[in-house]
């Protein structure tokens, strides 16, 4: 029996990524197996990789703006002061800190979206209160985990808006039509399994209290800080960015008259105009080409002629029950995702084998919403090289008293990702 290439291409970008080959390097590498194995010339290849790549150019553009607004957030020292105000504010309940840590993480990535650029600014300082408080950071590395990625499935706005586009853009791509604000009217039901496997992080198991030494010298509280225009400006541009992507639908636009009212009120002197963008490349740009390549690598695997006979192939083992084709689909999308780390980059890679296969087992449209949503989320809390885990990290480790992989990637993995997949099993009944 002849190897499809899909099939071989697929595994072989996981074991690269699992072997720590940059995602860069292991989707081009894949991409040109993939189409070598389908018999193209590889100046077609290499054309198809290109061409594809811009399908996600409104992607790669949003990213790098918003590098740019969480650069200017930075700069402006608004962040830290958040930090001081939170600090003094909370005293000694435990739960109010943790609850104004998730909704600030809701926030980056929906009302402000700045994404993980505001951790290593607002967590280290309030390292004290935490150690004080006897919070398990591996409770904090779960509430901030939820914060950035229970939003962008559920929520249509910042970094929501992208994903959801993502995810009708390239079930329309398959021919699966569906719109932007269409995916949030199903995928909701994964926010909630996400908001209950919080629920048990925080009150059952890691809700008891943990010992850690005091001994973090970068955490200083500073109280003088003030609240000044410069600030102000900095907030209005960030709503400015909201309102504006909500009303034309376009990131990129809402982001760019955002930076155009900071910079335009001087909140960031203009002379500091060119060390922001560059900055703000240095934040997102790396995962805004990821975005572009995995785009790429998409219209291979669709081009090369190879994927109809891979889901033909698949379709005697799971046509006679929908529980097992869904749980084979979702297992597919957890291996990728936690090779790439990027849920986002996924999307284009699952949709190409997923939507048609869904198509020919009668899947509704909102069911293959859901397990689309869900599998291209899977393993993004709990992947070494995610976002989700890496920021978290990157906050709470200053001390070097908190492990990125045993608490981090393996408390977000447990809880988020066996509450997508049970209730994306849900919804495929439901809906």
């Amino acid at each position: 029996m002849e190897l499809n290439p899909v099939l071989i291409s697929v595994i072989l970008l996981c074991i690269l990524c699992v072997c720590r080959i940059n995602v860069l390097f292991s989707l081009m590498i894949s991409a040109i197996a993939a189409g070598l194995l389908s018999k193209m010339p590889i100046e077609k290849i290499m054309d198809l990789f290109i061409s594809g790549m811009g399908q996600n150019s409104e992607t790669a553009l949003s990213y790098i703006l918003l590098g740019t607004l969480a650069a200017a957030m930075t700069h402006t020292g608004l962040a830290r002061i958040i930090a001081v105000k939170i600090s003094n504010f909370i005293k000694d309940n435990k739960y109010l800190l943790i609850g104004i840590l998730i909704l600030i993480s809701i926030m980056s990535q929906n009302l402000i979206p700045v994404h993980i650029a505001f951790i290593p600014i607002l967590i280290p300082p309030l390292i004290p209160l935490l150690n004080k408080l006897q919070i398990d950071r591996r409770l904090i590395a779960c509430s901030l985990a939820f914060g950035l990625k229970a939003p962008y499935i559920a929520i249509p706005a910042g970094f929501g808006l992208i994903f959801q586009g993502l995810i009708a853009d390239n079930m329309t791509l398959n021919s699966m039509t569906v719109s932007k604000l269409e995916v949030c009217k199903y995928s909701w039901i994964l926010g909630i399994g996400m908001f209950l496997a919080l629920l048990i992080a925080i009150f059952i198991s890691y809700g008891k209290p943990r010992i850690y030494q005091d001994n973090c010298d970068i955490c200083e509280k500073e109280k003088d800080l003030k609240f000044e225009k410069k600030h102000f400006v900095t907030l209005l541009g960030a709503l400015i960015t909201l309102i504006v992507q909500i009303i034309s639908g376009s990131l990129p636009l809402g982001a760019l008259i955002g930076l155009i009212v900071i910079f335009g009120l001087k909140a960031v002197s203009h002379k500091n105009m060119d060390f922001l963008i560059n900055e703000g490349v240095g934040l997102m740009g790396y995962i805004a080409f990821v975005m572009l390549v995995c785009a790429g690598y998409a219209l291979v695997l669709k081009e090369s002629g190879s994927i109809d006979s891979l889901i033909n192939s698949i379709l005697p083992f799971v046509e006679h029950s929908k529980l097992l084709a869904s749980i084979a689909m979702l297992l597919i999308g957890l291996v990728i995702t936690v090779g790439i780390g990027s849920s986002f980059g996924t999307i284009p890679i699952l949709a190409v084998l997923f939507v048609p296969m869904c198509a020919k087992l009668g899947f509704s449209t909102p069911a293959t919403i859901v397990l689309l949503c869900a599998a291209s989320a899977l393993g993004d809390a709990g992947s070494p090289a995610s976002d989700t885990t890496l920021g978290p990290t990157a906050g709470l480790n200053v001390d070097n008293q908190h492990d990125h992989i045993k608490d981090t990637c393996i408390p977000t993995f447990l809880h988020f990702n066996s509450a997508l997949i049970i209730t994306a099993l849900i919804a495929v009944y439901l809906f």
